[in-house]
């Protein structure tokens, strides 16, 4: 084709788009007009009302009158629903001034007894829970209560006889039941659970404000007699006018004329600008398809010459070197090797050698033969959002293999949050993650060292009770969870999942926290960050679970149930226990205020044997205490807490070596003080400054 018939082709092209244009144009103009009479109607059903931006739905009111995620439904012109994250709910009310709605779950409606047990989950992006609703905890077949229930009700689970259920204050997991759900309601109904039955005060709902910041934009377009509307393209609320132009926040012009005038002058710009610039475009195409037939002519005629074509410098380093910002050349693999520790070394057949984010990459068939195919004799329990298996690599080394539960989005973003996490932080009391499988691999897995005592929680009330943690080892295991926990902190990451099986024991009982799933990286600029509330029930501060603001003092929360369970040897949640007891935490903290230790400390330690050991115990329990308060701001730092667990430990080494002749010919037996190790090597000088 020479450069004749590419200038007709490309002319044909040219009025083509231009004729396309300029019919089109009337009619694009005039669908603006078509939006805002749609949006000027309001949404009603039944006994929802008036409702109007930045809501839609219904045959009154189109999607573009509204956010997209605030769609209301109407059935049989009687109720008014909408969906949440997936889950359908009526709506009994919408307060527009307090931008408040009142939701209630549309399957509890049905009938107290679920088909499927399934917690409420907003989308904090765009909802909170109002002041004045509470998280419910619905239990289903439990065991009889350890006191009568005013809530209490019967179910059949999966086809069972008749079992009990009962609602829980909070939110608890289901322990010794075999389900839960948790479902806010109002807590003025829930005042009056002796006389509403609990489907009543359910079907009562529960308050969520609606987080929409553009009432006072959309109070300025109406007063100029606009349209609040949502523009999808843009993502942001705009202001559909009278005369069919869409403004930023008004209609409002200097007057009335010039509202016609602005409008078509902007409109004709528009009109000249979108054929023009499509004459322009297709001009320079000419031009650049010109231009390069006669630069490929003219390199052929110096190629026939002899001479070869020159290319301008990429200005780019080699591909064996790097180029630091701060001005220094080394290999990629030597900067590697400077950054990250050495892993075990291990024949893979995928991506051999390969890194995703600095750690090794194994493949599956490597691992599914280290743990003998997931043989459920090789399982050590479940972590976070897997199952983890003992393996035994070709080399001989020892891991722990994490395998995901499924391989959702949700899970591929624990699985690099976890690496992303674990591969730059490295600490004594961290476990190691030595690699995983490539994320085009068949399943995602998790290599770490194998740590082979158990865990905490295993050793308090698990399958090793039998042999009891001594005190001094309990307060050593205190001492090193709060140092990683504050040299996480430090390094702006929250655990979020802090609990006894996330802490794992070496032999010699040496710490090494776990788990990091549900971690975060913390802005160090910020004071909190809203999200959804994750962990464990029992564990969770309760403020994240209110104000949904994840905080370094909801780690310090956690840690608390922690020392509380070191001291107690109890369960974090156990249902069989008085209903005000449920929770350890709440336990503790009544036992502490009272000064009643003799009915929280673990009897097994012969707390009442010896004052020494009676002391420092009491101090450990008033750290707990303080760890625990509702309110975040009544909590220490984790550092602060540190400080104060390193003095009670000093405190102790110090009267032990005052004291161990006296035991020694003592044959009393002094459970707090028996098999005291020698004191540990010296650390840095701890003040003895307790927490404020």
């Amino acid at each position: 084709m020479n450069f004749f018939q590419l200038h007709v082709f490309f002319s044909q092209i040219i009025w083509s788009i231009t004729f396309l244009v300029i019919f089109f144009f009337p009619f694009c103009l005039s669908s603006d007009l078509q939006w805002y009479n749609s949006c000027g109607d309001y949404f009603g059903c039944g006994s929802v009302e008036h409702v109007g931006f930045p809501f839609w739905g219904g045959s009154t009111r189109p999607k573009k009158c509204g956010y997209p995620d605030l769609e209301l439904g109407c059935v049989n012109n009687v109720t008014t629903t909408i969906q949440i994250k997936g889950m359908k709910y009526h709506v009994l009310d919408i307060n527009q001034s307090l931008q408040t709605l009142r939701l209630a779950r549309e399957d509890f409606l049905q009938g107290i007894c679920m088909q499927k047990f399934i917690n409420t989950t907003l989308d904090f992006e765009l909802f909170d829970y109002a002041p004045g609703s509470k998280n419910l905890t619905v239990l289903y077949g439990c065991p009889p209560p350890y006191t009568s229930n005013p809530g209490q009700f019967t179910c059949k689970i999966n086809g069972s006889n008749d079992t009990d259920g009962y609602p829980v204050e909070g939110v608890i997991g289901p322990s010794g039941c075999s389900a839960s759900v948790v479902v806010p309601v109002l807590e003025s109904s829930y005042a009056q659970i002796g006389h509403l039955s609990l489907s009543q005060i359910i079907g009562k709902g529960f308050e969520a404000i609606y987080k929409v910041e553009d009432e006072e934009l959309c109070g300025e377009c109406e007063a100029s007699n606009g349209r609040c509307a949502f523009d999808l393209s843009k993502d942001e609320t705009s202001c559909l006018c009278p005369d069919g132009s869409v403004r930023d926040t008004s209609c409002n012009y200097s007057t009335s004329s010039a509202t016609s005038g602005n409008s078509s002058t902007k409109k004709i710009v528009i009109g000249v600008s979108v054929v023009g610039g499509t004459l322009l475009v297709a001009a320079l195409l000419c031009c650049s398809i010109f231009a390069v037939r006669r630069r490929k002519q003219s390199l052929a005629q110096a190629q026939s010459k002899g001479l070869g074509p020159s290319y301008p410098s990429t200005g780019l380093p080699s591909s064996n070197e790097f180029r630091s910002s701060q001005g220094y050349t080394t290999s990629p693999s030597t900067y590697l090797s400077q950054s990250l520790p050495s892993y075990p070394s291990s024949k893979s057949d995928f991506e051999n050698s390969a890194d995703v984010l600095g750690v090794k990459i194994f493949s599956y068939n490597e691992l599914e033969e280290a743990t003998q195919q997931f043989h459920e004799s090789q399982e050590l329990g479940d972590g976070g959002f897997g199952t983890v298996y003992y393996g035994k690599l070709n080399d001989g080394q020892l891991v722990a293999v994490k395998r995901l539960y499924e391989n959702s989005c949700r899970h591929m973003g624990q699985f690099l949050n976890e690496i992303n996490i674990l591969a730059r932080l490295r600490h004594k009391n961290l476990v190691t993650l030595y690699g995983c499988t490539s994320r085009k691999s068949r399943e995602l897995l998790l290599v770490y060292e194998y740590i082979p005592n158990g865990t905490v929680a295993d050793h308090l009330h698990g399958k090793l009770r039998s042999n009891v943690l001594p005190w001094f080892t309990r307060l050593n295991i205190a001492v090193e969870t709060a140092e990683a926990l504050s040299f996480l902190h430090e390094n702006d990451v929250i655990h979020r999942d802090v609990k006894t099986t996330n802490i794992l024991l070496e032999n010699s009982f040496r710490v090494k926290v776990a788990d990091f799933g549900l971690s975060r990286l913390f802005p160090n600029n910020v004071t909190h960050v809203s999200t959804a509330p994750q962990g464990t029930p029992g564990y969770v501060d309760p403020e994240y679970y209110q104000c949904y603001q994840l905080t370094e003092k909801s780690d310090v929360y956690s840690f608390g149930v922690v020392l509380a369970e070191l001291l107690s040897s109890k369960v974090a949640v156990d249902i069989t226990r008085h209903r005000h007891d449920i929770n350890l935490a709440n336990m503790a903290v009544d036992r502490i205020q009272k000064h009643a230790f003799d009915e929280l400390i673990d009897p097994e330690l012969g707390f009442e044997k010896d004052c020494l050991a009676q002391k420092m115990v009491k101090l450990v329990a008033e750290v707990a205490f303080q760890c625990l308060q509702q309110e975040k701001d009544a909590r220490p730092s984790m550092k602060e807490v540190l400080e104060s667990l390193k003095g009670i430990k000093r405190e102790m080494e110090n009267t032990q070596k005052q004291v161990v002749v006296d035991i020694h010919e003592s044959d009393d037996d002094i459970g707090l003080l028996k098999n005291v190790p020698p004191p540990l090597s010296p650390e840095t000088e701890v003040s003895n400054k307790s927490i404020r």
